[in-house]
């Protein structure tokens, strides 16, 4: 997926998937993604997807933290991670909960390659706005495996090889726990199966549209 590409605004079009806005005093919170994998050596795609996903609980917890004390924490939303934990069928996991905590079994995550803001047109734009893509790319020999879950991170350490999760396993959700020095899990989506092998290259890219 190139960036300089226009999409539809978040919200419009007919899309597939799971959803979750947020309403608190006006505001409405979405996201979606974009999945594309294309085979290093000759660029042909082999999978794409334009998916609406599910915004957590944990969520509201991160800006409230940021708001509160924006340089107690390393930084806000900084990592995508990907996993082959969904639950159900391979074909048809169940549906994403807003109480996830972290990936049922990560896989990988990596930093953004590119975090771009967007005007209500689509259009890539130098300025701030209120709809943010965020990119992330896994090469070759990168998050190889049967994706079928994934997820927006807020982490403790820019290590993606340092991992502090949260101890809740889904459906567990203990809101006593500290999250102040803690992996926050974001955004959530379970989708079917996506086998990527060694010779692909996935790049996702994931919207945030405030």
């Amino acid at each position: 997926m190139r960036l300089n590409e226009r999409y539809d605004i978040a919200g419009s079009g007919v899309h597939v998937g799971m959803h979750t806005t947020h309403h608190d005093g006006g505001v409405q919170v979405q996201g979606e993604l974009f999945i594309r994998m294309v085979d290093a050596a000759t660029d042909e795609v082999l999978h794409y997807e334009h998916r609406k996903n599910l915004i957590t609980l944990d969520a509201g917890i991160l800006v409230a933290i940021l708001c509160r004390n924006p340089a107690g924490r390393t930084s806000g939303i900084n990592m995508l991670a990907v996993g082959t934990g969904a639950t159900g069928a391979i074909l048809s996991p169940n549906a994403p909960d807003n109480r996830q905590r972290k990936l049922n079994a990560e896989i990988a995550r990596k930093g953004f390659s590119s975090s771009v803001f967007r005007d209500g047109s689509g259009a890539a734009v130098a300025y701030p706005t209120n709809i943010v893509d965020f990119t992330t790319t896994f090469g070759e020999a990168e998050a190889v495996g049967p994706i079928n879950e994934m997820g927006l991170l807020s982490t403790i350490s820019s290590n993606p090889a340092v991992r502090n999760p949260n101890p809740n396993t889904f459906p567990t959700r203990d809101t006593t726990v500290d999250l102040s020095t803690l992996d926050i899990l974001v955004n959530y989506i379970s989708l079917s199966v996506l086998s990527k092998p060694s010779t692909a290259v996935l790049s996702i890219t994931w919207r945030i549209t405030f």
